[in-house]
């Protein structure tokens, strides 16, 4: 445990003394304090055995936002993430600058044995990619869970709605106390919102459906899978493969996808009607062959893509009896 501050009762001159000095000292002890769980984060969990003199929760309420969001910053980005947020806790700068990630110290959500959320988002951050974004993300992704905790007539534990209910707390609280903005503070609103999205795939979806959970995350996609794989903290080895194998075979499906609509589409649009309109067809198999037959030709390079209707029409009528036209 932390020591406690001993003030200073040495006797001083009206002349020498410091008005603001007690003020001054508890700062530099809150300021130490955040310095010592960021040195924790990035030298690793030894650093706890020397704890630096225990600040009052109002000394770390009144540093600077500016100040406490670069020590954050930096713990967040360190290799022994874990160990760096135990310190914090250890220090008070949770319940001066993160209420919401205090209360999930020995909050359960049910899962494995009643799992600690605390302990499944250290893991989380401690498992994600080092980008701000998505440790950020990671940090906050459960903070819903304390509202939403429910448990039904047959002792099942439900957080209906915690995505929705912790990104309104983001929202309201925690991005206004710590001085978000601007992209980083929409990219971890969205992370905190969307967190359970990628998990929901199934190998049943459709393409349609995918291409719809693509064109939905926006440029947010590969934030949020790697915080989905980071999410995976389940101490039942098959359910974690099975969880790492589903967000690896939507990503691949994902990009699969963009490749594939990427693809300069060889034939020119109103193609099939003009081919319906020149050789007086009607709708039918035929026409769909026929465009079958130009795309390959034109992937072969044996045609010009992208070419006017009438280029292919007069391909198509010089071929018109092995063609069955």
């Amino acid at each position: 445990m932390l020591e406690n501050a001993t003030p200073d009762t040495s006797p001083q001159s009206s002349e020498n003394a410091e008005p603001t000095s007690a003020g001054a000292q508890a700062r530099e002890h809150a300021r130490a304090a955040l310095i010592w769980a960021r040195r924790v984060a990035q030298e690793g969990p030894e650093q706890l055995s020397e704890p630096p003199v225990a600040p009052t929760v109002a000394a770390l309420s009144a540093l600077p936002v500016a100040e406490v969001r670069e020590q954050l910053d930096a713990l967040l980005l360190g290799r022994h993430t874990q160990a760096g947020l135990d310190a914090l806790l250890q220090t008070g700068a949770l319940s001066a600058w993160l209420p919401e990630i205090e209360a999930m110290v020995g909050f359960s959500d049910g899962e494995w044995r009643h799992k600690d959320v605390w302990k499944h988002t250290k893991q989380v951050v401690w498992q994600s990619v080092p980008r701000l974004e998505v440790r950020w993300g990671a940090l906050l992704h459960d903070i819903g869970k304390i509202k939403t905790r429910r448990i039904d007539e047959r002792g099942h534990v439900h957080f209906f709605g915690h995505s929705e209910v912790g990104a309104a707390m983001f929202r309201k609280r925690v991005a206004k106390r710590l001085g978000f903005s601007g992209a980083l503070y929409d990219r971890v609103h969205f992370l905190i919102l969307y967190h359970l999205r990628a998990s929901q795939y199934d190998a049943g979806w459709t393409d349609s459906a995918v291409r719809r959970f693509a064109r939905e995350m926006g440029d947010g996609l590969t934030d949020l899978l790697d915080l989905s794989r980071a999410d995976i903290t389940t101490k039942r080895p098959e359910k974690r493969k099975r969880g790492l194998r589903q967000i690896s075979e939507l990503s691949t499906r994902v990009a699969a996808l963009k490749k594939q609509d990427a693809r300069v589409e060889p034939l020119p649009k109103g193609l099939g009607t003009a081919i319906i309109e020149h050789f007086q067809l009607p709708p039918s198999k035929l026409i769909g062959d026929l465009r079958k037959r130009l795309s390959a030709e034109a992937e072969a390079g044996r045609i010009e893509s992208q070419r006017d209707p009438e280029y292919y029409i007069a391909w198509l009528e010089a071929r018109r009896e092995e063609l069955g036209i």
